[in-house]
């Protein structure tokens, strides 16, 4: 699977963001992950539309990866592609119908993921695999930005390689939380390709000697 590096704009200097984006999305970097979340579904309120369509004026050929945190996200799917959304990944815990919402984003024109928090097993996922792009496993507990990854998680991770691999499938698998250099060694072990980094990306001294630090580990573990 190919491996992608997404940026989280979470963890970005809203000050300056269209600087700290375009400093982000260096070459070999395409995905930018925007985290949707409503104070309902997780604790926190993050942005929503008026945001990512300025993002979109920002960063016109980026892959936005947006993950809703989202009580019941069939209701936005459409204002979502209407704002250029390209992924839209949903949590299982946050709706009745997984694969209606899912199947909904899909007849939009959009790519789809389903999401699964630290206390979920993948097993809810398995009947919506068929029909994801991505499965997106969140090694913390959603909502805010700046936490330790749970280690536990990536077994998770390896449960839906095995998955994919028994069922024949080509989704991709995404890692979303406390990911940086110290640890993405294990974490690239454990099958994963596409990592979020929000801190560890936008932290630091310098956003593109830090992406340059995470595609060049990246592509050492592909290679």
């Amino acid at each position: 699977m190919e491996m992608k590096l997404a940026p989280s704009m979470l963890s970005a200097d809203f000050a300056h963001l269209s600087e700290d984006l375009r400093n982000a999305m260096q070459p070999g970097v395409s995905y930018l992950h925007v985290d949707v979340m409503d104070g309902n579904f997780v604790p926190n309120i993050s942005f929503g539309p008026p945001v990512i369509r300025c993002v979109r004026r920002i960063l016109p050929e980026a892959v936005l990866d947006v993950h809703m945190m989202v009580q019941e996200p069939k209701r936005f799917v459409n204002d979502y592609q209407r704002l250029g959304v390209d992924m839209l990944t949903v949590h299982a815990e946050a709706t009745d119908d997984l694969e209606g919402t899912l199947q909904s984003i899909r007849a939009d024109g959009m790519k789809c993921g389903a999401a699964v928090s630290p206390g979920t097993p993948v097993s809810v996922l398995e009947k919506v695999l068929p029909i994801c792009d991505m499965v997106l496993v969140m090694s913390v507990i959603p909502g805010f930005g700046g936490q330790s990854l749970i280690p536990g998680t990536l077994d998770k991770i390896r449960e839906l390689v095995r998955l994919r691999e028994e069922k024949g499938l080509g989704y991709d698998i995404e890692i979303d939380g406390g990911v940086n250099l110290s640890n993405l060694d294990e974490v690239l072990d454990s099958g994963v390709n596409v990592i979020v980094a929000g801190s560890a990306i936008f932290g630091g001294e310098s956003i593109p000697r830090n992406v340059q630090d995470f595609l060049e580990r990246m592509e050492g573990k592909c290679c």
